[in-house]
């Protein structure tokens, strides 16, 4: 490679030698389960430490202590020769130890550039945007990945998030990377790409380990090699002193003499038959038989048409073209189920997105396709959900201490398990298997292979889907290679090579690169660069979210102006803004909640106390002012934004729960406080009214109050160290732990953010309406509610705007106030109102459909 990367080399004279990081002599214990017991690992300059083991044997574990996620209980983690205590995956950063994660801790909804630079910029109130694009181009380009750095993540395929994942590693400029899965989701293409960035740091004096699965690459890229079997260090040897069989004995404690099983079945008759299966745009023209018995082989690069066809095969998506027949017969596979109640099973290759409910138990994820048969008079029975998820687990032999445990406490290995007995409990007739043994140790994929081979023998017909070159020609009958959507080739079991899948796939000529078969262009002066297209300034506009509210504002606002011309009249507009202003402030306070992946029922009831609490203290104390009101209202907003962010963050209380309770205890310590009472506008000073009614340039005072409200938030969350930590916290909140963001005191921060902002905008409501009593805002807490989720902020978290909150709060109001004008009875008021609602969004959605569209990679 040309690219230079600027990472630190190390002072040591003697590089193939000295030790820059090692675990010596850890311990760690969880509960009374022993993860680790006594290891030593040795990381060494310039040189790559492959760590091998099955599912389950600590590899994970000597990842976590020396990324400081955990923290050991015996013995140290030692860097540049200093035993360090590393509390925080942001201490070991700060060490030069960079982690690229088996599941990549990325933020879908920040860009690109913001995910390879979030956690490292410290505390910052004004973020170098244009820095960061800058140097993530240049680490994108070292990557191999032409993507433009402001796009956001979730636009990428997961083999490109991969590599922005390799690159935020790179940025780091670490002394120790170390590589968790890295190609587990890598085109073959962009898994020579990363070798040659090992390659690079290897030069440069940097210690890598290498943490995988896959024997070729393993053997490819690793120095030395250490094995660890149950939690325990087995032995560290040279590479090339240590054969692949004597590795995998080391392994799993014995030989494992038939990894790929091959069944005596003769296929029998056609069971599934694809004829010229079309989807626009990714695949075209695709046809094939599979037999019973059969296990046919789909191979291919990452992106090339494979899942997607199997995605169509089980009814997730429709084909544009082309027919399916199931025993001869044509087939509408309209949706999952249908393809189910056709004897198809679809195993995704994505087990913790697609395939397990992770808290679930095992039990629970195993029977989740069977759920009928599990039933005795409409309720689950616990006899019959382990009479039919049972067999299969035994079958495959799975490892764990109770049908009742979560699921997410397994190894990567026996997850699959259970994935795979879900859809075995269903007694399939076709088994699509994407990617079956990706991420999964040795000895669990021979239990894979094998079972394979015996439901082929029993005369299941099975579609392979694999990225193991291996792996697909040891267990298939017949493959199918497909490049950018087309078959390009079609090969049975006697002539398939690696030579003749690789140049079909990748229209490339095979070459030896350290004994391993690699793809060289065929045409090496003409390399595919993938192009990022370019969006003119009308399509970006388009593309904002914003603009859908607008035309669903302006669908409302034109056809009730021409029934009732008071639409647009200026007392009107004038009165709209000021409510507008006040729903804007509280929705702002929603916001910094739900973006965390959050709900504060209890700003209504916040607003009503502070609202009552500053008129009445000056009605009874008028000489605080003005200034004095505002200040205590703000405090009484502020403690109870604490108290709801104490009790969910280190009460570990769910948000709803919590704030549903104090929505109440606040609305009762205002009845007490009020105890019947009202204050009333001849009972406060004028200044206080003023607050509000004051023009200035003639605009409202409220107005530009929430304008300055609407900026500065804006400016926090945009610009701001603290503001793009909370999207990241919402966005995945484990991987924000994993880099060592802070989540817990940024999520109590959030919520007393919003208490305080929900406080101020009481003030300001007992300026605007004047008379105050207990049931101010009464009920608004679900307004507040729907102006934040119109405005584009998802109730999952990680994303939002202040403008899209803006004009969402707007449309409310428009939407509420166009109807009042059109005359429309109170009693179905709420009724079309919601109707309303429900119809802006949709308008919205649309435009925002038609934005991703448009905007989306090809």
């Amino acid at each position: 490679m040309n690219d230079a990367i600027s990472l630190p080399v190390g002072s040591q004279t003697q590089v193939d030698t000295n030790i820059v990081a090692s675990l010596a002599g850890v311990t760690k214990r969880f509960g009374g389960t022993v993860a680790v017991s006594d290891v030593t690992i040795e990381l060494r300059a310039g040189e790559v430490l492959a760590l091998l083991g099955e599912n389950g044997a600590g590899k994970s574990t000597c990842v976590k202590l020396l990324a400081g996620v955990h923290r050991p209980d015996a013995g140290a983690v030692v860097i540049g020769g200093q035993s360090m205590h590393l509390s925080s995956p942001l201490e070991a950063q700060r060490a030069g130890v960079a982690v690229m994660h088996q599941h990549p801790g990325l933020f879908p909804d920040l860009s690109i550039a913001e995910n390879m630079f979030i956690g490292q910029t410290g505390t910052q109130w004004k973020l170098d945007h244009n820095g960061m694009q800058a140097e993530a181009k240049r680490l994108l380009k070292i990557v191999g990945l032409n993507a433009d750095a402001t796009l956001p993540l979730r636009k990428l395929r997961t083999s490109e998030q991969q590599l922005v994942e390799v690159a935020r590693a790179l940025s780091l400029n670490a002394r120790v990377l170390i590589m968790d899965e890295p190609t587990a989701a890598l085109s073959q293409r962009e898994v020579e790409r990363l070798f040659a960035v090992v390659e690079d740091l290897k030069k440069q004096g940097v210690a890598m380990m290498f943490v995988g699965h896959r024997m070729d690459e393993i053997y490819r890229v690793a120095d030395r090699i250490t094995v660890l079997r149950d939690g325990r260090l087995v032995g560290t040897e040279l590479t090339i002193e240590l054969s692949r069989e004597r590795a995998i004995q080391m392994m799993v404690g014995r030989a494992l003499d038939n990894l790929y099983p091959h069944h005596a079945a003769v296929p029998g008759d056609v069971v599934l038959e694809v004829q010229n299966l079309s989807l626009d745009g990714v695949f075209k023209d695709i046809s094939f038989q599979l037999r019973g018995g059969e296990i046919l082989g789909f191979g291919g690069l990452v992106g090339s048409g494979r899942t997607e066809i199997a995605r169509v095969l089980f009814g997730i998506d429709q084909p544009t073209n082309g027919t399916i027949a199931i025993d001869g017969k044509s087939v509408d596979l309209s949706s999952p189920r249908e393809a189910m109640k056709q004897g198809i099973a679809y195993v995704s290759e994505d087990r913790l997105g697609q395939s397990l409910i992770m808290d679930f138990s095992i039990l629970n994820n195993a029977s989740l396709t069977v759920l009928d048969e599990a039933t005795r008079g409409g309720l689950m029975s616990r006899s019959k959900e382990l009479g039919l998820a049972e067999p299969f687990l035994d079958r495959l032999r799975l490892r764990f201490s109770s049908y009742d445990q979560p699921v997410s406490s397994l190894s990567g290995g026996n997850q699959q398990k259970v994935v795979l007995s879900k859809w075995l409990a269903t007694n399939p007739r076709v088994l699509i298997l994407d990617e079956p043994t990706q991420g999964i140790d040795v000895q669990s994929k021979a239990g894979v292979h094998e079972m394979m081979a015996n439901l082929a023998s029993q005369g299941m017909a099975i579609i392979l889907i694999s990225s193991e070159l291996p792996e697909l020609l040891g267990m298939s009958d017949r493959m199918i290679v497909l490049r950018e959507g087309r078959i390009s080739g079609n090969f049975g079991r006697e002539e398939a090579t690696q030579e003749k899948i690789i140049e079909a796939a990748t229209d490339a000529i095979a070459q030896k690169v350290e004994g391993e078969l690699v793809a060289k262009s065929a045409h090496p002066n003409s390399e595919r660069v993938e192009r990022v297209p370019e969006q003119g300034l009308l399509k970006q506009i388009f593309a904002r979210r914003e603009f859908g509210l607008v035309a669903a504002m302006l669908a409302v606002i034109v056809p009730i102006s021409i029934v009732n011309f008071r639409m647009l009249s200026g007392s009107n507009l004038s009165a709209l803004a000021m409510d507008a202003g006040l729903l804007m402030i509280v929705a702002i306070a929603q916001m910094l909640v739900l973006i965390t992946r959050n709900i504060d029922l209890s700003v209504a009831a916040v607003i009503g106390l502070a609202a009552y609490g500053a008129a009445s203290t000056l009605h009874s104390h008028p000489e605080i002012g003005v200034l004095g009101g505002v200040l205590l209202a703000c405090g009484i907003g502020l403690a109870a934004g604490v108290v709801n962010g104490l009790v969910i963050t280190y009460g570990r209380v769910p948000a709803i729960v919590v704030t549903l309770g104090t929505m109440s205890v606040f609305r009762g310590l205002n009845s007490l406080w009020a105890g019947g009472t009202q204050v009333s506008a001849d009972q406060v000073p004028q200044s206080w009214l003023d607050l509000t009614s004051a023009n200035i340039l003639g605009v409202p005072a409220i107005i530009l109050i929430a304008i300055a409200t609407l900026l500065a938030a804006g400016y926090v969350l945009r610009y701001t160290t603290l503001g793009r930590e909370l999207y990241a916290i919402g966005s995945n909140p484990d991987g924000a732990r994993l880099i060592g963001i802070p989540a817990r005191p940024r999520i109590l921060l959030a919520f007393a953010a919003a208490g305080l902002l929900a406080g101020f905008d009481g003030a300001l409501w007992a300026s605007r309406y004047a008379t105050v009593d207990a049931r101010v805002a009464y009920g608004f807490e679900l307004t507040v509610i729907a102006a934040v989720v119109v405005g584009g902020v998802a109730v999952r978290g990680g994303s939002g705007t202040i403008l899209g909150v803006a004009a969402g709060s707007l449309l409310l109001l428009v939407i509420n106030n166009g109807l009042t004008l059109v005359r429309i009875d109170p009693l179905w008021l709420q009724g079309i109102y919601g109707l309303v609602i429900l119809a802006a969004i949709a308008i919205d959605a649309y435009v925002a459909r038609r934005a991703s569209a448009g905007g989306a990679r090809p």
